[in-house]
């Protein structure tokens, strides 16, 4: 199994990693220019020599006078060899000086002084010029000089200096990983505060919010990121609250109400039409905790995507006529007008759009001031086809407006309607309708007249997107 280090250890590891690389490549570079140096250096050497050997050639008037000459020039310099010869006959040697074959091939046979030879022997390296010079004792040929230079001393510094090399490498590698994590560490510190301030985060305390202008600018976005999802959090934690509080609320009346009636009954003996009374009542009790547990379940699951049972080409004008047949009677005794004015064709589940405009209509006509008209619009645009529930009474408040679609709300919770059996579930259920159907619904309320818009998209464009997600 890989073991997992932590982001400290991670940054540290590749901080040192970083500075090992750069400190081994920075003494590499030092070693090559130092090697150039030198080389550069014992060249210069090896030409001066040359040169100094073709002036004390040029004077000597004997064989014995040249190789006295090179010897007072020649023995104050330390590990240099020079050897002379002339038709393969030594003349001048410093001490023995083996060539090996293979280099002296290379070299150019003009024996040019640029060309320097570089060799190994017995432990030692060795580096040579070699060069031809003219002197008048050889008239008919010119003398053949070999200069080197034993490069002990170079080879004793540069191991010196690798060695001390090496021990400030490790000694800074080290160096730069304790730097390496004290960077990191306080670099990561902005972390470790988000990471307290979403430990304390709990249920009952849900205002913590990650130090945003406290951090820094790349961690920025994550900090505003994990707000507005805290941000989200708590609202829905909210809803979910007030939801459940509603609900308990809702399922607590009727349930109190049928063990009540039922305890009542129980408590003496009744008639047979008495019976018949208390279990009709509690049928109608029972009803209503049914149709609000199947609102419920609709509503879950639109949670988690609803889909719709069928698809077809809806004409809403004949599904509106429908619901005016369904409702006229209770318009009538209200003595509200029924209007439907458009016509178009949307695509959608029928059932699912006749409860739909059956929440609204109902909910219209429950708010709907006598003798006055609800109306139902069809319009058919571009991308769209618009639906809009239209009634005329007490307007809504602007900041209600927004809760309106929440499960259980009611805008004025005293107010009660004992002609409704609802129980602030149908705007949601409208809610979650459009939502399946790929729309989406809006409500406004000024002057006394209030709209539910559906927006359903059209059949032609609704059907393409389809295709894309698909």
């Amino acid at each position: 199994m890989t073991p997992r280090f932590s982001l400290t250890t991670r940054l540290t590891l590749f901080y040192t990693l970083a500075s090992a690389t750069v400190l081994l490549g920075l003494g590499w570079l030092t070693s090559l220019a130092m090697n150039q140096h030198f080389e550069d250096l014992d060249r210069g050497i090896l030409q001066d020599k040359i040169h100094l050997i073709q002036e004390v050639a040029a004077k000597a008037s004997s064989k014995a006078d040249l190789q006295e000459r090179l010897s007072e020039v020649l023995h104050s310099h330390e590990g240099l060899i020079v050897t002379i010869g002339a038709n393969g006959v030594p003349l001048y040697a410093t001490e023995d000086l083996k060539i090996p074959r293979e280099s002296v091939r290379n070299v150019d046979k003009d024996l040019q002084p640029q060309t320097m030879l570089t060799w190994q022997n017995e432990g030692h390296q060795y580096r040579a010029l070699g060069a031809l010079v003219s002197s008048p004792l050889q008239k008919d040929e010119p003398l053949t000089v070999w200069v080197a230079l034993d490069t002990k001393l170079h080879d004793h510094f540069q191991i010196h200096f690798q060695a001390t090399l090496t021990i400030y490498v490790i000694l800074a590698t080290l160096f730069s990983g304790v730097l390496g994590w004290i960077a990191a560490n306080r670099g990561l510190a902005p972390l470790r505060t988000m990471k307290s301030r979403a430990q304390a985060v709990t249920s009952n305390k849900l205002g913590e919010r990650m130090p945003v202008d406290a951090v820094p600018v790349e961690m920025a976005d994550l900090a505003t990121t994990l707000n507005d999802m805290l941000d989200r959090l708590q609202e829905d934690f909210r809803r979910l609250s007030e939801f459940s509080s509603d609900l308990a609320h809702e399922l607590r009346t009727p349930i109190s109400n049928l063990l009540t009636e039922t305890q009542v009954t129980l408590s003496a003996k009744r008639s047979n039409g008495d019976y018949q009374d208390v279990l009709a009542s509690n049928s109608e009790e029972l009803q209503r905790l049914a149709r609000m547990v199947s609102d419920m379940l609709l509503l879950a699951k639109t949670e988690h995507g609803l889909a719709l049972p069928s698809r077809e080409a809806i004409v809403v004008a004949t599904e509106v006529q429908a619901l005016f047949d369904f409702y006229e009677a209770l318009a009538s005794e209200k003595g509200i007008r029924l209007e439907l004015i458009g016509n178009g064709t949307v695509s959608g589940d029928r059932l699912m759009l006749r409860r739909a405009l059956s929440n609204l209509l109902s909910n219209a006509l429950r708010h709907a001031d006598p003798q006055t008209a609800v109306t139902i619009q069809i319009e058919a645009l571009d991308q769209t086809t618009e639906v809009r529930v239209i009634n005329h009474g007490a307007s809504i408040s602007p900041e209600m407006l927004p809760r309106l679609f929440d499960r259980f709300f009611r805008v004025d919770k005293s107010r009660a309607h004992p002609e409704s059996d609802g129980a602030g579930l149908g705007l949601a259920i409208t809610r979650a309708i459009m939502e399946a159907h790929g729309g989406g619904i809006m409500v406004s309320s000024k002057s006394g007249e209030t709209y539910f818009s559906l927006r359903f998209p059209n059949a032609e464009l609704h059907s393409a997107d389809t295709r894309a997600i698909s």
